[in-house]
């Protein structure tokens, strides 16, 4: 008899009557609606159900009896969403296939439902922060007991972005429900909005200058030769001493507004008089006439000539509840007009453009605008409602005020003296030096998020995984809430926390990357968190170091050798002819050398080369798994221009060659220049 069928036989789950949850009382009736065996991803047993006069819902995926070890992995997304995206991951980072080879269940849940998603719902935030969740961990328990007998069951909860929030919130707001945590890419109390507002200003100010930039901090670039006016050195120092990792702009031509689109209407409703004084009052930008921000104002009153409907329905993309888009969960799903065709196009800085209808049946509305192309105005997906109303020959007003005055919104939100970022807008008497609002807008949406603002009281053991080139979530954030934990631990925080940067990495945690050559997944580095948390939880185990760092004026900086820099990412060295820059002629061969080492016990398991800079990863190249890899080969360039040799490596970090998980990323490139 299969194990498969003996647990089938053995217990049904439909129907049962559960003993009441004496925990919470909310969630204090929990039933099971589905009990299924399924062969995708991997061979599980589902289980769904809820808890009666909730809208809260699970998902567990159990693994066949022989391949349980007495634990899960529990995933929270940014914002509550669904408890059914795992079956939807189809790449090889599915977590339900990596729980079962973990030797673990997965839980999943919707956080609450829908109003958990709302801010203006009016529900207890608490329970979309994590009573849902925790809920659904215990009886996950309950349920593994049904199933497997009974035993101690470990459960670790990890989340990403807002999802780390949520990870936080539960670390600190309960006691007994998990096991230990892996928050990722975090954010402080201070992070929305601000973080979003200084990048913002700075892709608006120095929008002609990015080529130059990038160059500037590629591999080979000269940083000191950088030429820009006054204005804009003026932004790429605020943004850099803010946090933003200089590294990281080469995306500026897709990064857009990331989820400052759903979050800046929330800044204005919480803080309405703030545009009005900040084209007025003194000591905002706004009230100097001379600022940028004069020339790249629009307000453009117009008509709608055309609904365009592109056929696209926008909201069945954004239920993967990956951390860069599971804040569009609110959009709607079905195919509504996407675009409107104006009677004449706007010039200048369009993106973060507000639509004012002045006519018509939806008059008095206001409409988010994704962006402008020429006459044709994109919306923002989820407000179906006022588009429908919307009719060709309304009066509308492109007005982009708000979102401009919103882009230095940080500077009059100076918080504690913690937060060392913002020194900069201090005085020689720590006093600010421009106004400010009458209250910090960041906890407020920090505590809706997570239930309560992060102290660093935790209990439980955390690794926390954060990335040196994340644009939304600045990498300083990280250390932040490691000096908050410190403050609390009383010895020495390693022996509660442990946090692992991975460089050439930015805040989503999905694949393919944009840039294959110049980033990474992390995905590997969760992986190895899960592992190494329960083993050090339930073993004692020790996990992998964190990773040596120092904080500069914002920025997170790391040694250059694997063996200094510790933490779980493999160190990779690219040069050529020795150097990391060099001239070359056509024809010439030059010698390319690529020098991998990981830290122990991993191994490096697989090289991606793109040695002819092309910008495309070549196939995987033979190698002996070892725990330093060298490859040397000669090239040569058959036309003139600037090439950037590259190579992608990836290594096992329990230096287990065979397996498929757990394999931790990174990049390194080098700048070979062709003349003819």
């Amino acid at each position: 008899m299969s194990a498969e069928q003996s647990t089938t036989e053995r217990t049904g789950l439909i129907g049962v009557e559960w003993e009441a949850d004496g925990v919470d009382e909310v969630h204090a009736h929990p039933y099971v609606d589905v009990d299924e065996w399924r062969a995708s991803p991997v061979a599980h047993r589902y289980v769904h159900g809820g808890f009666t006069g909730t809208d809260t819902r699970f998902s567990f995926y159990f693994p066949e009896e022989a391949d349980y070890q007495g634990r899960f992995f529990q995933h929270v997304t940014p914002v509550p969403q669904s408890e059914n995206l795992a079956p939807e991951e189809l790449g090889e980072y599915n977590k339900i296939a990596f729980a079962v080879e973990s030797g673990a269940a997965f839980v999943e849940t919707n956080g609450g439902g829908p109003d958990a998603a709302n801010p203006f719902s009016g529900m207890d935030p608490t329970i979309g922060a994590y009573r849902a969740n925790a809920a659904a961990a215990r009886f996950a328990r309950v349920v593994a007991r049904e199933l497997f007998g009974d035993h101690r069951t470990y459960g670790y909860l990890y989340g990403g972005s807002g999802g780390a929030y949520r990870t936080i919130g539960a670390a600190e707001n309960t006691r007994g429900v998990w096991d230990g945590f892996v928050p990722y890419v975090p954010g402080s109390p201070l992070s929305i909005p601000n973080v979003f507002s200084v990048r913002m200003h700075a892709q608006r100010v120095l929008r002609d200058a990015f080529s130059a930039i990038v160059d500037a901090y590629d591999v080979g670039g000269d940083t000191a030769a950088l030429d820009l006016t006054d204005d804009e050195a003026a932004a790429l120092a605020e943004v850099t001493k803010m946090g933003f990792p200089p590294r990281s702009w080469f995306g500026w031509r897709t990064m857009g507004m990331h989820a400052f689109s759903v979050l800046y209407p929330g800044v204005l409703a919480a803080d309405p008089t703030y545009p009005a004084e900040f084209w007025t009052v003194d000591g905002y930008l706004g009230s100097d006439a001379a600022s940028s921000v004069h020339r790249d104002r629009v307000q453009l009153t117009t008509s709608i000539t055309e609904l365009v409907d592109e056929g696209a329905s926008r909201g069945d993309e954004l239920v993967a509840g990956g951390v860069d888009e599971s804040f569009l969960h609110t959009a709607s799903a079905g195919t509504v007009v996407s675009s409107l065709r104006l009677a004449e196009a706007p010039n200048g800085w369009i993106l973060g453009a507000q639509l004012a209808v002045a006519s018509g049946a939806a008059a008095g509305s206001v409409i988010r605008l994704s962006g402008v192309e020429g006459d044709l105005a994109r919306i923002e997906p989820g407000q179906d409602a006022i588009v429908a109303a919307l009719a060709v020959g309304d009066e509308v007003t492109v007005d982009n005020s708000n979102f401009l005055a919103a882009q230095t919104y940080h500077r009059h939100q100076v918080p504690g003296a913690e937060y060392t970022v913002w020194d900069q807008f201090r005085g020689d008497d720590g006093a600010p030096l421009y106004p400010q609002r009458p209250m910090l807008l960041g906890p407020l949406f920090t505590q809706s998020t997570a239930g309560s603002l992060p102290t660093g009281t935790i209990s439980e053991k955390m690794i926390v995984v954060a990335c040196l080139l994340d644009r939304e979530a600045f990498p300083w954030q990280a250390d932040w809430y490691r000096a908050r934990v410190a403050e609390h631990v009383g010895g020495d925080v390693d022996d509660q926390l442990r946090l692992w940067y991975v460089d050439n990495a930015l805040h989503g945690d999905d694949d393919p990357q944009e840039f294959p050559t110049r980033t990474v997944a992390y995905v590997g580095a969760l992986e190895a968190a899960l592992r190494q948390l329960a083993a050090w939880v339930e073993e004692g185990v020790e996990p992998s170091p964190t990773t040596s760092y120092d904080v500069v004026d914002g920025q997170i900086v790391v040694p250059s050798d694997a063996t200094e820099r510790r933490g779980i990412q493999p160190v990779a060295s690219l040069t050529v002819n020795g150097s990391v820059c060099v001239s070359a002629r056509i024809g010439e061969s030059v010698s390319v050398r690529l020098d991998v080492k990981t830290p122990a016990p991993g191994v490096v398991v697989e090289v991606l080369p793109d040695f002819g800079g092309t910008g495309v990863l070549g196939d995987a190249l033979d190698l002996e798994a070892a725990s330093r890899v060298v490859v040397e080969r000669e090239v040569a360039f058959d036309a003139p221009g600037t090439y950037f040799v590259a190579a992608r490596v990836a290594a096992q970090v329990e230096g287990d060659a065979a397996s498929t998980h757990a394999r931790v990323l990174n990049v390194a490139r080098a700048r070979v220049v062709v003349e003819g």
